[in-house]
């Protein structure tokens, strides 16, 4: 369902992008003078959007500015909310375990992210751990990110992660592989005196 909802916001970004520049390239060829096809409604700097007549038309009715001001309102909004869906990464709710039964069973994602993420913070060195699954319910991916004290060793705590909490959580789900993206940062400390 993600890949179908993925291709069909490509595509929508892309027509939206492609008749922003067909329109955008087109006033701005109007505006600098330049030749415009035949049907471009503008065809010099002199143009206006909107004629006089126009302008006139709808100033006595009362409902026509909050209704113009509403309805760019709610394309605002809407250009937000896309905008904002864009950083949103999808996180996995369950994960589908192989009991061996041929029925099968699922782990909710969120319980076992919270399990990964107590494993990780057990670790020497560690300050804060975050995780989250992605991908899909038969083959999730994990991000991990390790805020590490100063005293830590990256490689010992990289090796610590891989060796013992990833590899608890794919014997405990019955994973064959659990990839996983490892971002590990220092945890911001004041300098120590040296007398």
């Amino acid at each position: 369902m993600t890949v179908v909802l993925r291709r069909v916001n490509r595509i929508v970004l892309g027509l939206v992008g492609l008749l922003l520049i067909v329109v955008g390239g087109a006033v701005a060829a109007a505006g600098l003078d330049l030749p415009v096809p035949s049907w471009w409604p503008w065809s010099g700097p002199s143009d206006v959007l909107l004629s006089e007549s126009g302008r006139r038309r709808w100033r006595d009715d009362g409902w026509w500015w909050p209704a113009v001001i509403a309805a760019l309102g709610l394309v605002v909004l809407l250009a937000l909310w896309w905008l904002i869906a864009q950083f949103r990464r999808a996180r996995l709710a369950e994960i589908l375990v192989d009991t061996g039964d041929g029925e099968g069973a699922a782990v909710r994602g969120r319980a076992l992210e919270d399990v990964l993420e107590a494993d990780a913070a057990a670790q020497e060195g560690v300050a804060r751990a975050q995780v989250a699954l992605t991908g899909r319910r038969t083959a999730p991916r994990a991000r991990v990110a390790l805020s590490l004290e100063p005293y830590a060793s990256p490689g010992e705590t990289l090796a610590t992660l891989t060796g013992e909490a990833l590899d608890h959580a794919r014997t405990s789900t019955g994973l064959r592989s659990l990839p996983t993206e490892a971002r590990l940062r220092a945890v911001k400390h004041r300098a120590r005196r040296v007398n």
